[in-house]
């Protein structure tokens, strides 16, 4: 039985592969109400994203390269949605 080895899909640009990748190890989520991306806050699943990163990276892209993306990327990403309203927890 012939086994291949299963490709992310191509991207336009490192960030979109960064967060592909982020998606990928559970790092961040999307809300499912507005689409914005939320970080999970998650040390492991933040962690598992970094090593997915440094096995596998796009080509002709250093490792130092994409770790910055991955920082890059997790840097830009809120924990919340801007368009939600906040939580009544949130408020008091």
């Amino acid at each position: 039985m012939l086994m291949t080895k299963q490709r992310r899909p191509a991207f336009r640009t490192l960030r979109g592969w960064a967060i592909n990748v982020l998606n990928e190890a559970g790092a961040i989520r999307e809300c499912e109400e507005h689409g914005w991306m939320q970080d999970r806050a998650d040390p492991h699943a933040r962690e598992r994203a970094f090593d997915i990163a440094r096995r596998d990276p796009p080509a002709d892209v250093s490792r130092q390269a994409v770790e910055a993306a991955i920082r890059d990327a997790l840097d830009s990403i809120g924990d919340t949605c801007p368009e939600c309203p906040p939580d009544e927890e949130d408020r008091l």
